[in-house]
């Protein structure tokens, strides 16, 4: 058996290089750039990787935007809390959301039930009061947002962007001007529930047309979660602004009164609006395939355009099993991606929705107040 030390080894001299060798630059170690990112992302996404290291790689570009988190109204009966690092009283914490992907979370200012209708100025007040004081307290984990670049930027940053909404039609008190003193403080979302010029036998009255154009104007988005089938169609035909529906599933699957019929699914897809799926059991069920189901029917007769997720967390509702916290989504997406689902379409699911609505918003609200003055009509003007 020949010495392996039997042949010299030398190195080639330069001349001896090939071509190709020779020409090509020195080059230091310097970060991946965008497109060298992507490139690894899609390498992550072959075949071979399972379906939940496809959905962690998915949501790490495409990260969740959450529709609904009754975080604050949780936090208020925590005589102290700590969301930066962990909190094992609520369903909510940074280090839960940096596991579950998610990049933006609406803020639900509902208010308590049975509270006073004269009390819900001061309460939602309270609670946006709140909002600012846990933001404040973790700048770190949390960043708020009034607009959809405000988003991208807390992201941008590692934060994840708080949009303060949606909050109860009654803490308007019947006033267009205290619309507008809530929008200033950064109020987004408005859910038109709960008052006398948004429900009944007409759906909207005058005076609710008047509130959702200066909500137009404004770029305060309308949620219809929960609304008579009456003030959902009135408002997808009177908005000129997308809607929202915070915590709507698919009625056909499961009979629940804040879920939508089909109908009312394919007017939300026709007005380009946003169906925003619960996850909780009362709504969609026990299982998190339950929850896929659903998300199947609202893409089927909404489309891809039109479908998005709402955690619901720190709400007091039981969560399917395999979501029991904010850290559970890529668990979803995994059985998303099973069932065939095209990377494009939960691009859209986790993020690029809402931030769609969030940039039409502020579109028609710069192009509309360009053109209108701020209303000061009255309710006893219109409704008599």
């Amino acid at each position: 058996m020949a010495d392996l030390h039997d042949e010299p080894h030398t190195l080639p001299e330069v001349g001896e290089l090939d071509d190709e060798a020779q020409a090509a630059p020195f080059r230091p170690y310097a970060p991946l750039t965008a497109e060298e990112a992507a490139d690894a992302v899609r390498d992550v996404q072959e075949p071979e990787s399972t379906p939940l290291e496809r959905a962690r790689a998915l949501l790490a570009a495409h990260p969740v935007a959450d529709g609904y988190s009754g975080l604050p109204s949780a936090l208020r009966h925590l005589p102290c809390y700590d969301l930066q690092l962990g909190e094992s009283a609520v369903d909510t914490d940074v280090p839960r959301l940096r596991r579950g992907n998610v990049g933006a979370l609406l803020w639900s200012l509902h208010l308590p039930e049975g509270l006073v209708a004269d009390r819900a100025v001061g309460a939602t007040l309270e609670q946006l009061d709140l909002v600012r004081s846990v933001i404040a307290a973790h700048p770190e984990g949390l960043r708020l947002a009034r607009s959809a670049g405000q988003i991208i930027d807390a992201r941008n940053c590692g934060r994840v962007a708080v949009v303060l909404g949606p909050a109860a039609a009654a803490a308007l008190d019947d006033s267009l001007g205290i619309l507008r003193v809530l929008h200033s403080l950064g109020l987004r979302v408005l859910t038109l529930t709960g008052v006398s010029w948004a429900g009944g036998d007409t759906g909207l009255t005058r005076f609710g047309e008047e509130v959702v154009r200066e909500m137009n104007r404004l770029g305060v988005l309308a949620d219809l979660s929960g609304a008579c089938d009456l003030t959902v169609g009135r408002v997808l035909t009177f908005s000129k602004t997308p809607v929202l529906c915070t915590r709507s599933a698919a009625r056909a699957l499961r009979p629940h009164p804040a879920n939508l019929s089909d109908e009312l699914l394919a007017g939300l897809g026709e007005a380009r609006g946003l169906c925003l799926v619960p996850l909780t059991a009362e709504q969609t069920g026990p299982g998190l395939r339950d929850v896929a189901d659903h998300l199947d029917h609202v893409r089927a007769i909404a489309g891809p355009d039109c479908v998005g997720l709402s955690g619901l967390y720190d709400c007091g509702a039981a969560h399917p099993q395999g979501l029991a916290d904010a850290s559970g989504y890529p668990h979803l997406i995994a059985e998303l991606l099973r069932r065939g689902w095209p990377e494009t379409d939960i691009a859209l699911l986790t993020w690029g929705n809402v931030q769609r609505v969030l940039r039409t918003a502020d579109f028609t609200a710069r192009a509309a107040q360009d053109r209108r003055e701020p209303s000061t009509v009255r309710i006893a003007e219109l409704d008599g």
